[in-house]
């Protein structure tokens, strides 16, 4: 019978990670077990996913906000710190600033406009037509910029984020200023001493940062990238990547990740004698074309995968097959003429033309894509991903 069916991804019911919990254990067992269940196949190239989240748990990678605030201390001591460009999230940030006032003396808050990295507006880019406002040459104060745009609630959260990261720093005796700039230099006007807490940028900010004269600049993979009084710690990304577990606690991206990938991944081929491939995805790396939310606050899409998801896709465009090449072919023809096409594509399609239109994305990213959007970050309870067909094309 010929085959109707694609790509298939489910998202996989497991039990509640906890800290000690043998992670890459736990998802062989909760393939395994789906797979009788459900009654699909494991095949070679099949691809199994796990989200961060429970791999940290497993790990009990945790801080706490003290921890956070003795290595801020550690490194700024009594200075003024500019502490510029974070995100604005509850759930991403705001617990990171308290650990961070915590171990300061003063701040100068400066949020980027009209958005922060990842999208989430303080203003809209109408707002700044109608003012005439140029957010990459006005650097504005609180009290200009509520008297351009007053009061700005997220649409989202409804949190006015300016009020609330300048009451968590207040929270604990810390004097506070806030501005508005999207130029990384303008914070040196009020002092030398910098933690940049963007993601992306990171790299750029802290070299332009260093030209311009700054005298001690950090950025968040900084903090806490190894252990404070025993915490958690990440040794690449600190607290990039971290989320709100309590009031005064975060849960940092998970470390040491690639045995567990491989682990899993030779586990099943054990169990089934089949390759599938692993890999742990936090982030999507999609963008939200209404609420324009770039989905990627996380410092990279994949911490770990097994080997054959490095690279690209390799694809051709169908559309532009039978709309070109075989323009004149219709029906059964048409379908041979496609399939040897597939069949005999070269190995490298970079440049070609019947490539064009194809995602040119890597494929740890597209599978993350894939998988944060079937899990979800709510309490779908699937934080395992199993996906069949891939790397399948139209002659399977």
């Amino acid at each position: 019978m010929e085959r109707v069916v694609g790509t298939v991804a489910r998202g996989l019911r497991g039990p509640i990670i906890n800290k000690g919990d043998d992670i890459a254990q736990i998802v062989v067992d909760t393939v395994l077990n789906a797979s009788t269940i459900e009654g699909f196949n494991i095949a070679d190239q099949d691809v199994v996913t796990v989200t961060e989240s429970v791999v940290a748990r497993a790990q009990g990678n945790y801080a706490s906000i003290d921890a956070i605030a003795t290595d801020v201390s550690a490194k700024f001591g009594d200075d003024t710190v500019g502490i510029i460009f974070p995100i604005l999230s509850r759930n991403r940030f705001a617990i990171c600033l308290r650990g961070i006032a915590k171990g300061i003396k003063k701040a100068v808050l400066m949020l980027s406009y009209p958005s922060d990295e990842v999208g989430n507006h303080l203003v809209s880019l109408d707002d700044l037509d109608e003012k005439g406002v140029n957010p990459w040459t006005d650097t504005l104060t609180e009290d200009e910029f509520r008297q351009h745009f007053g009061e700005n609630v997220h649409p989202f959260t409804g949190v006015d984020y300016i009020a609330y990261y300048k009451s968590l720093i207040e929270e604990y005796g810390v004097e506070v200023e806030v501005i508005f700039s999207n130029n990384p230099k303008s914070i040196l006007n009020y002092t030398k001493s910098v933690l940049t807490c963007d993601i992306h940028s990171r790299h750029r900010t802290v070299r332009n940062l260093q030209a311009a004269g700054a005298e001690k600049v950090f950025t968040l993979a900084d903090i806490l990238n190894t252990p404070v009084n025993g915490s958690g710690f990440n040794e690449d990304f600190g607290l990039l990547g971290s989320n709100k577990s309590t009031e005064d606690s975060v849960k940092l991206f998970p470390r040491d990740c690639q045995p567990v990938v491989d682990g899993i991944q030779a586990a099943i081929k054990a169990a089934t004698g089949k390759t599938v491939e692993v890999m742990i995805y936090g982030d999507g790396a999609f963008k939200d074309p209404v609420g324009q939310i770039w989905e990627l606050a996380d410092p990279v899409v994949s911490p770990a995968y097994t080997v054959g998801l490095e690279g690209t896709p390799n694809e051709i465009k169908l559309k532009y097959l039978a709309d070109n090449d075989f323009a004149d072919l219709r029906g059964d023809a048409l379908q041979v003429a496609i399939k040897q096409y597939i069949n005999n594509k070269d190995a490298d399609l970079t440049g070609h033309m019947a490539a064009q239109g194809t995602t040119p994305r890597r494929l740890t990213d597209l599978i993350g894509s894939l998988s944060d959007l079937t899990s979800g970050s709510g309490d779908k309870g699937t934080p395992m991903i199993y996906i069949q067909g891939y790397f399948d094309n139209y002659t399977k």
